[in-house]
């Protein structure tokens, strides 16, 4: 009789629907690469399902639609950038960040290493070129500052996504918005090195490089909750065992075995937010009055109309 009660009660679970996941769709910054990880090893771990979680991934064609796609709704969650968010917050497009993927810059200025700039004053009667319009100008123009130049002292040309071929011509003789894990790596590749200059070391306030942005109004912050503590989880894999992550993480598609990827790899995970739902309110306030006096937005955001944290009185 035990044994075909206990064949019953397994036969009945067998017979039983599975759980309901809740679904999310995640636009990511740009083509899958090593700072997209946590999500794909959440993925592939296992920890979205277990979760309760079932979450598509999918690439922009063009890297500005994100957070546009996230504040129309057309996307649960998007990945962005800190300094793209206050912009985007002025702009009123209904976003707020739910959570931190990279917690350090990563954004750097670039020069070549064995070239004539060796400081940053070095730069003054120079070209710099930048990729993106904005927050990126506004960027370099505190880094002289710092050092006591006036945007007119370098000439800023806009190289649109031409980073390290525009540097290696002599097109331009630094780039900011090159980023430190995969543009100083791509020129290793070509045979050059390249030098940063650290934003956050030159006059601009430190930041989160990549943030999700949700729209507030149409979110739900208890699975957006699960889905931090995922990669939060996958996080924690990857810091204690590298070696193993890269392999399940580069097993997921052929492409991301090229050079450029392993190499970034390296300087890539040990930046990954190890809290990723934890909010440092003091970094977005410093970093909205830094715009502000930089004449880049009129100011005035509050923290908790920039950024989240969607834990709060959610229940584990």
């Amino acid at each position: 009789m035990k044994h075909f009660a206990a064949t019953v009660a397994v036969a009945t679970a067998l017979a039983l629907p599975a759980a309901a996941q809740d679904r999310l769709t995640l636009m990511l910054d740009w083509f899958v690469n090593p700072d997209h990880a946590p999500i794909i090893l959440a993925q592939e771990l296992g920890y979205f399902d277990a979760a309760g979680l079932e979450v598509e991934i999918v690439t922009p064609s063009d890297p500005n639609d994100p957070p546009r796609m996230a504040a129309a709704g057309r996307v649960d969650l998007a990945i962005s950038y800190q300094p793209q968010l206050h912009l985007s917050r002025h702009n009123d497009l209904p976003l707020r960040r739910v959570g931190t993927l990279i917690a350090t810059p990563l954004t750097c200025l670039v020069v070549l290493a064995d070239g004539p700039v060796q400081a940053m004053t070095d730069l003054r009667g120079g070209k710099v070129g930048f990729a993106v319009a904005g927050v990126q100008e506004v960027m370099l123009d505190a880094m002289l500052a710092h050092h006591g130049m006036a945007p007119g002292d370098v000439e800023q040309i806009n190289i649109g996504w031409s980073i390290s071929p525009a540097l290696m011509s002599g097109q331009v003789d630094g780039v900011i918005g090159a980023f430190r894990n995969f543009e100083l790596n791509q020129l290793r590749i070509e045979g050059t090195e390249g030098r940063c200059f650290y934003p956050e070391a030159e006059g601009v306030p430190s930041y989160d490089e990549l943030i999700y942005v949700a729209n507030p109004d149409r979110m739900d912050a208890g699975a957006i909750a699960r889905f931090l503590d995922a990669t939060e989880r996958a996080t924690g894999f990857i810091l204690n065992h590298p070696e193993r992550a890269w392999e399940i993480f580069a097993a997921t598609a052929s492409e991301l075995r090229s050079e450029l990827n392993i190499r970034a790899w390296a300087d890539t995970w040990p930046r990954f937010a190890t809290r990723p739902a934890a909010l440092d309110a003091g970094r977005y306030a410093r970093f909205e009055a830094f715009l502000a006096e930089r004449g880049a937005t009129p100011g005035g955001l509050a923290v908790d109309a920039l950024a989240l944290d969607v834990t709060a009185g959610v229940t584990p």
